[in-house]
């Protein structure tokens, strides 16, 4: 059985990082992925773009993605407040991954209901919208030197801690 996991990309600039959390999504079992704002997306079905940018598009996320996009199940949302709302009043925890004055280390959080975990753009973090619409704001602590972890091996991480956390 699946856990009762979202995972919510915002303004994810890479399609190689889209990919690759599409490919960490299905492996570890999230009940859906949320691309949101300007991230890049697969192509899916009525698709708006143009047929050339979309494929361009498409064809960077699977180069990282490697079947998943086709296996995990994802939604694209122009505006992430409106599935964050959504999954609030399903009684589901917002969860924002980023640095913050008031955020806590993500193993100090302990999930007792369906989580939805939001990254945001690779620079500017998660939005400050989503960061008051949050129910908790957490970090990984960096130990070296750099000040952040890639969007991607960070949205891994706290995902496969969530996943542990809600066996």
């Amino acid at each position: 059985m699946k856990p009762d996991i979202y995972l919510l990309l915002d303004n994810v600039r890479s399609s190689l990082n889209v990919g690759s959390l599409l490919r960490t999504a299905e492996g570890l079992g999230i009940k859906e992925v949320y691309l949101c704002g300007y991230t890049p997306y697969p192509l899916m079905p009525n698709d708006h773009r143009l047929p050339h940018l979309a494929a361009k598009v498409n064809r960077r996320i699977k180069k990282t993605a490697l079947g998943a996009e086709s296996s995990q199940v994802w939604s694209y949302y122009p505006n992430a407040l409106v599935i964050v709302n959504q999954l609030k009043a399903q009684n589901t925890c917002i969860l924002a991954l980023e640095q913050a004055a008031n955020s806590i280390s993500l193993t100090s959080f302990k999930p007792d209901r369906p989580v939805c975990l939001i990254v945001g753009n690779e620079a500017a973090g998660v939005n400050s919208e989503l960061l008051s619409a949050a129910d908790t704001i957490a970090e990984i602590p960096m130990l070296g030197t750099k000040e952040s972890f890639n969007v991607a091996v960070a949205g891994g991480m706290a995902l496969f801690y969530l996943v542990n956390m809600l066996k």
